[in-house]
């Protein structure tokens, strides 16, 4: 199942997010057959404000398990994390619309 988590950033992530970058490009990298999609979310300033991960688990739970181990959510970057089933359903990541590739 893909799964898509918005993490949305801590008042204090600009100072944790610089003190964890490493840790989470390294992890990030060792958990990239999970990952389908990732990255930053900027807001009007350019400044980092929240992540977005759209990952592969056998479901919630597991999905759950997988994000917590990320440096980022271990250090509080994020104060609000939401997660929800995703369906991949139409785009060039997929291939076109995938009601039509029967």
């Amino acid at each position: 199942m893909l799964f898509v988590l918005l993490g949305k950033d801590s008042p204090d992530a600009r100072r944790l997010r610089a003190l964890h970058l490493q840790a989470h490009l390294d992890w990030v990298l060792g958990v990239m057959d999970r990952v389908r999609v990732a990255g930053p979310i900027r807001d009007d300033s350019g400044e980092a404000c929240a992540s977005l991960y759209v990952l592969e688990a056998e479901d919630e739970s597991e999905a759950r398990a997988f994000i917590a181990q990320d440096p980022y959510y271990r250090s509080g970057v994020w104060q609000d994390v939401s997660l929800q089933p995703f369906i991949a359903a139409a785009g060039t990541w997929v291939g076109g619309a995938s009601w039509l590739a029967r």
